[in-house]
């Protein structure tokens, strides 16, 4: 059935998703793994911590797992996984933009694509967890609004010598700020999300699509046709964090996306590979 399924679907590129923290594999060593096995990028989550008294539900349903009370940087993940692999897709999934000031953002981004070789992509969302916006000085009711013109400034910083923005919710007068990117113009950018906001700011800002495994191929197909209408018609879909399912992948891959990553596990190292083995089998990425 995956060696089936792998023939099927030649077109479409294998990628994980996961979070990596202070008791899973190290994120060098996952990074080298998943090159070994065929894979063609990393997508990494984040939170920058939980708040103890915390209202907002976990969108889920239940208890919040343990893995997003322990992430690491993503971006000092990725880069450790850049020092250890040569062709590897290194990318957020995904970045708490109202959570990050732009510049140093920018400068973040700029330097893991610097130090891969111009590998880095920036998935980007505006996340679930009110309090731990709010945390950050970031107002949620405004945080997509906030997203957008961090966005459009973060695109400045990289393309211009001397970048200024001013908006409601970002401003600053003109800035160096260096490196620039290696990959031109920039990193693309996957923005994340299935709503109409989300949906918006993916044809005003985004370079790709990153939905969540929960949208079905059909909708897949009605997003495409309706950037089309809006001029967009080179926005590959990235299908974000799915699980093994040889159908699921064929549905994907009828649908036309570009890549669907797994959701691995957040593990120690010999399950984790162990379930990598399992993936790549399904794939068929192994060599």
């Amino acid at each position: 059935m995956a060696a089936g399924t792998a023939r099927l679907c030649r077109s479409v590129k294998y990628g994980i998703a996961t979070f990596v923290t202070d008791e899973s594999i190290h994120p060098g060593r996952l990074g080298a793994a998943l090159e070994e096995r065929g894979f063609d990028s990393l997508f990494l989550a984040e939170h920058s911590h939980i708040p103890v008294s915390r209202e907002s539900p976990f969108p889920a349903g239940g208890e919040l797992p343990r893995r997003y009370y322990r992430t690491l940087d993503p971006f000092v993940a990725l880069t450790a996984a850049a020092a250890t692999t040569s062709e590897l897709l290194l990318a957020t999934g995904i970045a708490l933009i109202p959570q990050r000031d732009v510049i140093h953002l920018a400068k973040q981004v700029a330097s893991l694509d610097q130090v891969s070789g111009g590998r880095a992509a920036l998935g980007v969302g505006t996340g679930w967890n009110l309090e731990e916006m709010r945390n950050h000085g970031a107002d949620p009711r405004t945080r997509g609004a906030l997203t957008n013109e961090r966005l459009a400034a973060l695109k400045l910083i990289w393309t211009r010598e001397q970048a200024e923005f001013h908006g409601e919710h970002v401003d600053f007068d003109p800035i160096f700020s260096w490196p620039k990117p290696v990959r031109r113009p920039h990193p693309p950018i996957y923005v994340g999300g299935e709503t109409g906001p989300a949906l918006d700011r993916l044809a005003r800002y985004g370079d790709a699509w990153l939905p969540r495994p929960h949208t079905p191929p059909e909708r897949i197909v009605q997003v495409r046709e309706w950037l089309a209408e809006r001029g967009r018609t080179d926005v590959p879909v990235t299908v974000f964090g799915i699980g093994p399912d040889p159908e699921t992948v064929a549905g994907y891959a009828e649908a036309g996306v570009e890549r669907v990553t797994f959701l691995l596990r957040t593990r120690p190292e010999s399950e984790t590979l162990a379930e990598l083995d399992e993936l790549a089998r399904l794939a068929g990425t192994a060599g």
